[in-house]
């Protein structure tokens, strides 16, 4: 039972995979980690994720990071064996989830990650401001319990999260959304409105909203580096897409900005979504 919100944690091991497991919290799978491997990443979102990091620098080169959700830390892990010297933030509210993780699944003693507590919101407002147009990616990844909270939704927050990205920087948003996509478009909307250039990975059935899942956006001042994504997506074991330019601006249609006054968390998934 984690202290802080009364949701319970587990990480069970990987009935498949050997030296992979997977932590669950509250029921829900937040987050699957291959021990053996940190570079094999399981989740089909994590993998899209992935992708933004392979091609926010060139590949193998170290890279400034700050991670908004913890989980077992995979995509740290991902940035540390991928791009060895990377420097990493993570803000994550649980420290007793943390603690569980860090005891359970341990990540490397060199790996240069440091952790930090608190909303990931309120924290972001306190970082160093030696950080501030520096960082190559930030990655938005943040739930309580299946739900993002509303406060990190909005104009206001992209905006803080914005001033810590060098000119080129990425930011990457894991969105969770049902049929209709309202909420995946509000926050593709959103995003448009802070930054100039957005774009959207998703399994193709989740973009025709046949089900529910995840869409990762992606957002910059600069334009994307988006020329090997589709190879990128076309490699993997899920089909998947990347909404981009003209089709971007279809998927937003009349979808609206939010700002703090108007935020909402997103949608909670049906009950049977996550049954293993």
């Amino acid at each position: 039972m984690l202290s802080g919100s009364g949701l319970t944690a587990s990480i069970e091991p990987d009935s498949f995979v050997d030296g992979a497991f997977q932590l669950i919290v509250d029921g829900t799978p937040q987050s699957h980690v291959n021990m053996r491997d940190p570079r094999e990443l399981f989740f089909e979102y994590v993998r899209r994720i992935g992708h933004v990091v392979d091609l926010v620098r060139p590949p193998g080169s170290p890279i400034t990071a700050v991670h908004l959700g913890a989980g077992a830390l995979t995509l740290p892990r991902y940035v540390d064996a991928t791009r060895p010297g990377s420097r990493q933030q993570v803000i994550e509210l649980q420290r007793d989830l943390v603690d569980f993780v860090r005891e359970q699944l341990p990540w490397p003693k060199r790996a240069q990650i440091r952790v930090r507590y608190g909303d990931a919101r309120e924290v972001l407002g306190k970082l160093p401001a030696g950080l501030h147009g520096t960082v190559d990616l930030v990655i938005s990844d943040i739930f309580s319990g299946s739900q993002t909270p509303a406060h990190v939704t909005s104009t206001e927050f992209y905006a803080m999260a914005k001033s810590l990205l060098s000119d080129d920087g990425i930011l990457a948003v894991n969105v969770a959304d049902g049929p209709g996509l309202a909420f995946a478009r509000s926050q593709a909307a959103t995003l448009s409105a802070v930054f100039g250039e957005v774009a959207a990975f998703a399994d193709t059935q989740i973009l025709k909203g046949r089900r529910f899942g995840n869409v990762v956006l992606i957002a910059s001042r600069a334009l994307l580096p988006l020329d090997m994504v589709p190879r990128l997506l076309a490699g993997g074991p899920y089909p998947a897409k990347l909404v981009a330019g003209r089709e971007l601006r279809d998927f937003i249609a009349g979808a609206r900005a939010v700002t703090d006054a108007e935020a909402i968390p997103s949608p909670a998934p049906s009950r049977n979504v996550f049954d293993m």
